[in-house]
């Protein structure tokens, strides 16, 4: 099989987050913890799992790193903008993830980072308001500011690239407009200050000119409308997205698949989330919700097919929740009641109290995205990357494709899509004399 051309990584690669609160700090200081061997960074595949290559009886199972040119951990710096103006090590504190005695010894590192002032619209995240703010009215003329500063960092970093990942708040729900639908038609908005373009629209815009690859952490509609999804094709420039998966999505993209394959019924599945941090608190106000319900109630019907399996899944009732509760912090808790059935559709229930910790699971998120961005730029691939799926709620897939919510799926695609890119063979359950298993 013929390897595909990749340019090796050299010298820094700057990671850039649009909002600089729990996630993106909780990001940076694992980052640097790692580095300086005072932890591991847990819960990322690009550091910790193993990829098989061939067939077992190869006994080939190199690190992912190991196999891939990826940026290592030395490598990366970082920048960030948010409507406060705490520096990393400030805002990591007032965020309450870490305890003293795993930030303390970064505090140099973090103090470091500066959060540029933010393009930011109240209107679009209603329970969120801070000083550092960029004062310009001109929706183009923001996007233009905001290019400088991926410029200015760079230089300021000494980085030879950049990638941004989304990791600030949730904006207000929002449906594609007449602005949206081709690349003139969105600069044209931008320019006459369209009220459909929301601030994480001209940081998607921002990356995606400057040559930079776009992840979206939030349910914001940012980058997946026609005219930033052809000017990423333009610009030769990846993009992913959107909304991280962590707690009690992630669940049920685990445990659905399970019920799917044995063939049990679900008749219904509430769920309900405890949080306090930031997050929590934008996701009090309606509109905001509304982005966040939308990515998290598309998950189940995706990965059960009630129009294949009517019987079993065409009445289920889906209902979910959120509650800012402020003494949880970024102490979340999920907690789902399902009501499913079996043989002679006797009923059954399954009770999940999911005790997680928001940016924890999201952080090695951020950095894998990083990294397979990256990566994917070096590669030459560009548009939206369909198997970075993995790390979604709302896997956002090309035109005509249908999202894939099951993680297993999911799993094995990103997998394949890596054997691929490192020149081998994608792994199929026929391997080995059709005696092989399938596997991740």
């Amino acid at each position: 099989m013929i390897k595909p051309q990749v340019k090796p990584h050299a010298g820094k690669l700057l990671v850039l987050t649009p909002g600089m609160g729990a996630v993106a700090t909780t990001f940076m200081a694992g980052v640097v913890s790692a580095r300086k061997n005072l932890s591991k960074p847990f819960g990322s595949l690009t550091q910790l799992q193993t990829i098989r290559l061939g067939a077992r009886s190869e006994n080939r199972n190199p690190l992912i790193k190991d196999f891939l040119d990826l940026a290592g951990l030395d490598d990366i710096v970082f920048g960030g903008w948010d409507v406060k103006a705490d520096n990393a090590f400030e805002a990591a504190k007032n965020a309450n993830v870490l305890s003293p005695q795993d930030l303390d010894p970064l505090k140099e590192e973090l103090e470091a980072i500066e959060p540029m002032t933010a393009a930011f619209d109240q209107r679009y995240v209603k329970k969120l308001e801070g000083p550092n703010v960029k004062d310009i009215p001109n929706k183009m003329e923001l996007a233009e500011a905001l290019r400088e500063d991926i410029r200015n960092k760079m230089k300021e970093t000494g980085a030879t690239r950049a990638v941004m990942v989304w990791c600030g708040s949730t904006e207000v729900h929002l449906h594609p407009a007449a602005c949206h639908q081709s690349i003139e038609a969105f600069e044209e908005g931008l320019r006459n200050n369209d009220d459909s373009i929301a601030p994480s629209q001209l940081y998607a815009y921002a990356a995606i000119k400057e040559g930079v690859p776009y992840s979206n952490g939030a349910p914001n509609l940012s980058a997946d409308f026609p005219a930033l999804e052809q000017l990423a094709e333009q610009e030769n420039v990846p993009i992913a997205g959107k909304d991280f998966k962590t707690g009690q999505t992630l669940m049920k993209t685990i445990l659905a698949p399970g019920f799917k394959t044995r063939m049990l019924g679900i008749r219904g599945w509430f769920s309900t989330n405890i949080l306090g941090n930031r997050d929590g608190e934008v996701l009090d106000d309606p509109e905001s919700f509304k982005s966040k319900e939308v990515t998290k109630t598309g998950v189940l019907d995706s990965i059960l097919q009630p129009e294949v399996y009517p019987e079993l899944y065409a009445d289920l009732y889906h209902k979910v929740r959120i509650n800012y509760y402020p003494p949880r912090g970024d102490e979340k808790e999920g907690w789902d009641n399902i009501d499913i059935f079996g043989w002679m559709g006797y009923d059954m229930q399954i009770k999940v109290d999911f005790l997680c910790r928001d940016s924890i699971l999201a952080a090695p998120i951020v950095l894998d995205l990083a990294l397979f961005l990256d990566f994917a730029k070096r590669a030459n691939k560009s548009g939206i990357q369909e198997w970075l799926s993995f790390y979604f709620k709302s896997p956002q897939v090309k035109a005509g494709h249908v999202p894939e919510h099951d993680i297993f799926i999911q799993h094995f695609r990103l997998k394949n899509t890596l054997r691929v890119l490192g020149g081998e063979k994608p792994v199929t359950h026929l391997s080995e004399n059709f005696e092989e298993e399938a596997v991740s």
